[in-house]
């Protein structure tokens, strides 16, 4: 998608689609006399409310705009900026279903915008930005179009240009808008192309190469372990979950420095089953086609790492990717096995399909004992008791630090990626106590989101500023709870970005 600024007349301005876009108070204020001024009739003022993501087509143009056509798109009430991400959704949802290859936005109000939102006029834009990637996204990759005898090959299936049409004096902040939206909004879709990828297009060894490309792309560090090196480690973990695959695990490094001295480190790991059977303890057969999304902690591992590369933040961030698939081979790790982790502590295999917490133990422990990091995250599609929690459109947060916890949740709120802070108490520990290992990778009934927080503080070495996010409900849309998409969100990486910008 390019997207240019430009500074000409509305009615000058010459697309596929010229969209107006207004706020419940602008709609009131400057409607009638716009619509007018362009020779529409002001009827359908009685129809379009100027809600959050509302589209209304006018057509029988007048000829007074270049455009074949007008939209009226509604910001809502326009106080978050998440109104004018989902506005910049809706649009390009619309213009990609109607292969509209050409959108012009004005823009011209980004002041009024910005002052209701109490934000600046960057953030207001970068928002709608990453709101016109998030809905213009598809994943057709795989798709030969030989069944699809309809297609029209001469109509765009993409939006090929986006013009945001700007007052001079709103230029600059316009542009900066848009160059942290593209960043933000295409690493987004890069961790959506990953999650969507089925288990056969992409194992350990894919992702690995993901981040490796992306290392390559965006110039920074990427150093990738395989199964001899990972042997060598003593990561019992991600061995121990490996043991019934006939694909060697990986365990990838992402090394982002800034220019200058790093103001802080931060480590974000991300579990990468790319796909997850169960192994022995078996899952059910319905649905598990939806764990090829079991490593979208990964995807948004390489996503926000590339986004921190691209926007050149000033703070190191070092990703890590356990990476392997959870398969019920006859090698394949058991119920009750014991096995040693990377800290050496010892787990009792009480379920297999509690696998994910396994090599993330590995990781968790090698990033604090190689890095020292200031502050430590980890993403996983950990248990389906948050879903049962919290639903699918919030992650789970669990932290030891109250202050991280309310970056995250502050951040989570500014870009609509929202978490909920859960207990992480003492009382939960006995829950996961084992009488012939260490401790047990399987809770006692009830609280298993809780339960498999408090097994991976077990892994972070007294580390004092820890967060795990449970995204096993956001990041897979499967069209229940109300989810208007379906397939990997990518979510998570707008809430890294956020907080990796506000902690540098």
């Amino acid at each position: 998608m390019n997207i240019a600024v430009n500074t000409d007349p509305v009615r000058k301005t010459d697309a596929g689609m010229l969209v107006l876009p207004f706020t419940g108070m602008s709609l009131k204020k400057n409607g009638k006399e716009l619509l007018k001024e362009l020779g529409f009739e002001c009827g359908v003022l009685e129809d379009f409310k100027a809600d959050a993501g509302e589209v209304v087509f006018l057509y029988g143009t007048t000829g007074k705009t270049a455009s074949g056509r007008v939209a009226l798109l509604g910001f809502g009430e326009g106080r978050k900026t998440g109104d004018y991400r989902k506005a910049g959704a809706a649009i390009s949802g619309r213009a990609v279903d109607l292969k509209i290859g050409s959108v012009a936005v004005d823009m011209t109000g980004i002041k009024a915008f910005a002052a209701t939102a109490k934000s600046s006029a960057a953030s207001v834009v970068a928002a709608f930005v990453e709101g016109c990637f998030s809905g213009s996204y598809r994943f057709d990759r795989l798709k030969s179009g030989k069944t699809n005898k309809k297609t029209d090959d001469s109509k765009p299936k993409k939006i090929i240009e986006l013009i945001i049409r700007s007052e001079q004096a709103q230029l600059a902040a316009i542009e900066s808008g848009i160059a942290e939206g593209i960043v933000t909004g295409s690493c987004q879709n890069l961790t959506r192309d990953l999650v969507n990828l089925p288990g056969n297009h992409l194992e350990a060894a894919d992702i690995a190469r993901a981040a490796v490309e992306s290392g390559e792309r965006c110039g920074y560090e990427v150093k990738v372990f395989d199964k001899e090196a990972i042997e060598a480690l003593g990561m019992g973990g991600l061995l121990a979950v490996n043991k019934g695959s006939e694909q060697p695990p990986t365990f990838t490094v992402l090394d982002y420095r800034p220019a200058g001295k790093a103001s802080k480190t931060i480590a974000i790991v991300g579990k990468g089953v790319s796909f997850d059977s169960g192994g022995i303890s078996l899952k059910p057969s319905e649905g598990m086609g939806e764990m090829k999304s079991d490593m979208a902690g990964a995807a948004s591992v390489i996503g926000a790492v590339e986004a921190a590369a691209r926007l050149a933040l000033p703070v190191r961030v070092v990703g890590l990717i356990p990476a392997t698939d959870n398969m019920p081979d006859g090698s394949a790790q058991k119920p009750g096995d014991v096995i040693t982790t990377y800290s050496g502590i010892t787990v009792e295999v009480g379920n297999t399909d509690a696998e994910g917490r396994l090599i993330l133990a590995d990781a968790l422990t090698y990033a604090v004992k190689h890095y020292n990091p200031d502050v430590i995250i980890d993403l996983a599609t950990l248990t389906g008791a948050c879903i049962v929690a919290l639903g699918y459109s919030v992650a789970g947060l669990f932290s030891n630090n109250d202050k991280l916890a309310e970056d995250i949740c502050e951040s989570g709120m500014r870009t609509d990626e929202k978490v909920w802070r859960m207990p992480l108490w003492e009382e939960y520990d006995d829950m996961i106590k084992s009488d012939i290992a260490d401790v047990s990778n399987l809770g006692a009934r009830g609280a298993g989101s809780v339960t498999a927080a408090k097994f991976l503080e077990k892994f972070i070495e007294g580390h004092k500023k820890w967060a795990h996010i449970d995204i096993a409900g956001p990041s897979y849309a499967t069209g229940k709870g109300g989810a208007k998409v379906t397939g990997g969100t990518g979510f998570g990486v707008r809430l890294l970005v956020d907080f990796l910008k506000r902690w540098s």
